[in-house]
């Protein structure tokens, strides 16, 4: 560790000069940082990556606290905040008003729910948009912005598959790359079957896909689901 105390790992932080706000400047680097770090830092561990002293950083990041932007658990760990989504969703916008056809068309050819997720970091998926059937008996309803680990339920699974191959990766994720879309039971919700494909070619890692409680013919849903990514992935370039 150098002996300013910053992350030697941080190599791409943006150089301080006379122009920029220092405490500015500190408090995004914590924001980076906790980034890069999904299960969350002690305070410490902030303070010596970020360069600054304890009670610096403990300022700092009361400050984000009070916006939202990062919590503290029961064990005073401080990791990112929910306020951070309400600030994504002006750029997120014209993705999600590109989805939403896309979305509606496939939600009422299947009467179930469909969903657009996105891969928050190296270990979690956000649900971004959901879009519920109007024309089904019931459905299965979502919270937008909820967190899920990217390696339980379709989505995630969708995402994982579109990387190279890990050792000791689950065999749904491997099962995912030969046919092109993820199919996951009960992992996200008890009794509810997920089917979600990537969408191609986006800079952003984004899954599509349909939650519903029965499946008559899994190979055709896939499909669907599939053609659906394929068709946001056009209309996204």
């Amino acid at each position: 560790m150098p002996e300013n105390g910053a992350d030697p790992a941080a190599a791409d932080v943006p150089e301080l000069d006379s122009g920029m706000s220092k405490t500015l400047h500190n408090g995004l680097r914590i924001l980076e940082l906790l980034a890069e770090h999904p299960r969350g830092l002690p305070l410490g561990e902030i303070a010596e990556r970020v360069g600054v002293h304890r009670t610096v950083a403990h300022r700092l990041v009361r400050t984000l606290e009070a916006h939202r932007l990062c919590r503290r658990d029961e064990v005073k760990r401080i990791s990112l905040g929910a306020g951070l989504v309400q600030l994504s969703e002006p750029v997120e916008q014209d993705l999600r008003t590109l989805a939403r056809p896309v979305l509606d068309e496939l939600a009422e050819r299947t009467r179930a729910t469909a969903h657009l997720v996105l891969q928050e970091d190296e270990h979690r998926v956000r649900m971004l948009m959901i879009v519920e059937p109007r024309r089904a008996r019931m459905h299965v309803a979502f919270r937008p912005g909820q967190i899920d680990p990217i390696d339980r339920g379709s989505a995630g699974l969708a995402l994982l598959a579109a990387g190279p191959p890990r050792e000791r990766e689950r065999d749904e994720v491997r099962r995912t790359r030969e046919r092109g879309f993820a199919v996951s039971y009960g992992e996200i919700a008890p009794s509810i079957t997920g089917i979600s494909a990537l969408v191609p070619g986006t800079e952003r890692p984004i899954s599509l896909g349909l939650s519903l409680f029965e499946v008559d013919d899994e190979e055709q849903l896939g499909c669907l689901v599939r053609e659906a990514a394929q068709r946001l992935a056009a209309l996204l370039r």
